[in-house]
């Protein structure tokens, strides 16, 4: 009796474990969540987050390129650490949008790059080539897959403090705009690495940052800030889009920034412009949201307008540490709730595979075949438990039956 609770007891832990590994809900859940790295080294809780399936995308920043002149393979040990421990492959991300938004500086021994609004003032598609070439190789020789660029906001308001100053506009013309963002997409695709257009529906008309608060350019902005995510997605060179955190009333009546509404991306990204991609969420813990909103709204938010993949750099001054296991479980009980629908979940879970299987064609297959082992094997577990059980009855009925006719003689 004993030995046979014994067995009954570690077939339950068992099966309990395995059930905890392959929840799948868990795994769709841990594919939306986009974390920053603390530092220029491995970091053994990230580590974890990422083999466990909590994480489905790194990125990185200029904290986490070691300090000296040389520092592509220490970069490239840090990436292939995480990408190798996770069960499915990381998107493993950066801004290098060359100039002033560059994490590889030339003193760590990268290649040197320019402002956007340089190449287009110039108007040589022979430079936005070389440098963008420059940069797509650097970024796949380092492992890193996603470059959150080219940056297609228009340099509408020329006292812009976070696009037209720090000249990240290619031009105030639409149509430059797209012509430089499709070299540069190209140059990135040749390579393997994925691409993001932002910040949709477009920044380049604010008067404030939303890395400080609300930048509302509800008087300022125009259509014509459409026209490049319009025409880059008509044409197929959109492999992303990162939102804005910009309140737009002509948009979203209700001045939910663009992140947060459902009016601008899921009625205007997605419905009327035609984007079914991946749609990246900007720092989620920017003041424009982080100061105004509470995670949970944010979170449910986010992902009912239609984000795919949020972003907590943990990487913004005066901003909440934001751990994994606090974003994951607030999905996890809002799913529960019914405040987010399984299905909205499904359709992130869907574009985001689809979109990594750019990265390897034979990943998404090979996950679910390791999937499906697994739930045979906890099927073949239950099995055995339910046998286990039978036998467990059966041997204390003729138990209590033996005791029975002992009383009776």
């Amino acid at each position: 009796m004993k030995k046979t609770g014994l067995i009954f007891t570690l077939l339950f832990v068992c099966t309990y474990s395995f059930a905890q590994v392959i929840d799948s809900l868990d795994i769709k859940i841990g594919q939306m969540i986009l974390i920053g790295v603390p530092k220029a080294e491995l970091d053994t809780l990230v580590l974890e987050e990422v083999r466990s399936g909590k994480v489905g995308s790194l990125i990185l920043f200029e904290k986490n390129i070691p300090n000296r002149p040389n520092a592509f393979a220490s970069v490239k040990k840090l990436t292939w650490a995480y990408q190798h421990a996770a069960p499915i492959p990381l998107f493993i991300c950066i801004d290098q949008e060359g100039g002033k938004v560059n994490r590889l500086k030339e003193k760590y021994g990268f290649t040197r790059s320019i402002t956007a609004a340089a190449i287009g003032k110039y108007g040589s598609m022979d430079s936005v080539r070389f440098y963008a070439e420059a940069t797509a190789a650097t970024l796949a020789g380092l492992g890193i897959n996603v470059n959150f660029a080219p940056t297609v906001d228009l340099a509408i308001n020329k006292t812009n403090t976070v696009i037209v100053k720090p000249e990240r506009s290619y031009s105030s013309n639409p149509d430059t705009v797209v012509m430089m963002a499709k070299e540069v997409i190209k140059e990135h695709r040749k390579f393997g690495v994925i691409t993001s257009l932002k910040h949709f529906p477009g920044h380049g008309s604010s008067k404030e940052d939303t890395h400080f608060g609300v930048a509302d350019v509800t008087n300022t902005w125009s259509d014509i800030e459409l026209k490049p995510f319009k025409m880059l997605i008509e044409q197929g060179f959109t492999d992303g889009v990162m939102t804005s955190h910009i309140v737009n009333k002509k948009l979203d009546a209700s001045g939910l920034p663009g992140t947060l509404s459902k009016e601008i991306l899921d009625g205007l990204l997605r419905k009327k412009l035609g984007y079914n991609g991946v749609v990246f969420s900007d720092d989620m813990q920017m003041h424009a949201i982080s100061q105004n909103y509470s995670l949970e709204e944010t979170i449910r938010l986010a992902i009912n307008a239609g984000v795919d993949i949020m972003c907590f750099s943990n990487n913004i001054q005066g901003s909440d540490f934001r751990t994994v296991d606090k974003v994951h479980d607030l999905i996890r009980q809002m799913v529960a709730k019914g405040e987010i629908t399984t299905k909205r979940i499904d359709e992130s879970f869907r574009r985001i595979m689809q979109l990594k299987k750019k990265l390897n064609p034979n990943e998404a297959d090979t996950y679910k075949t390791e999937i499906a082992r697994l739930q045979n094997e906890v099927a073949a577990l239950n099995i055995k438990v339910k046998d286990l059980e039978t036998k467990e009855n059966v041997t204390e009925t003729k138990s209590s039956k033996k005791k029975k006719r002992k009383s009776k003689s």
